[in-house]
């Protein structure tokens, strides 16, 4: 992941949950092509933001020691459209891990209504051996402050997180 399409997070539970938000907005250009006078989000980017406010879950879990890929989606099921104005809330749930991957369950919601559900599954990869080193050294913690996780950040058991990476 190289971008965000998620503006922020609103809670990051560490090894547990996290939900970040995206603004839909026509200033957005891929809506005045999806489609021309009926402009929606198209379900890969509300995949992405799934993806990756799950993954950073995941990364945060595994201590961004190793890299975190989206290896599969398992299932997933969107009910309606998203649209200029709506805001789509990514909750995400880190079901379980192992060695070599992790499965997290998010849920998209506009306002109380479902919007899509997917199971994803992660992998779990050394930098450097099966993929190249994807950020340069601080530049990770640079994006997660600036999408305000270690503002929100908790432990489980509620206290606030020490800062991350």
């Amino acid at each position: 992941m190289r971008w965000f399409w998620i503006d922020r997070f609103t809670e990051f539970v560490r090894h547990t949950r996290a939900t970040a938000i995206k603004a839909v907005t026509l200033a957005e250009g891929h809506l005045h092509d999806h489609f021309p006078g009926a402009p929606i989000v198209p379900a890969t980017l509300i995949l992405e933001g799934m993806a990756q406010t799950g993954g950073l879950l995941v990364a945060d879990h595994l201590d961004y020691k190793l890299q975190v890929v989206l290896a599969k989606v398992a299932a997933a099921d969107f009910r309606f459209e998203a649209v200029p104005g709506d805001v789509l809330r990514f909750e995400a749930v880190l079901v379980e891990t192992m060695p070599s991957g992790s499965l997290v369950r998010v849920t998209t919601r506009v306002g109380d209504r479902i919007q899509g559900e997917a199971e994803l599954f992660f992998g779990h990869l050394v930098a450097g051996t099966a993929i190249p080193k994807l950020f340069k050294d601080g530049e990770m913690l640079t994006w997660i402050d600036q999408l305000r996780i270690c503002e929100v950040a908790t432990n489980p058991d509620g206290s606030k997180a020490p800062r991350m990476v």
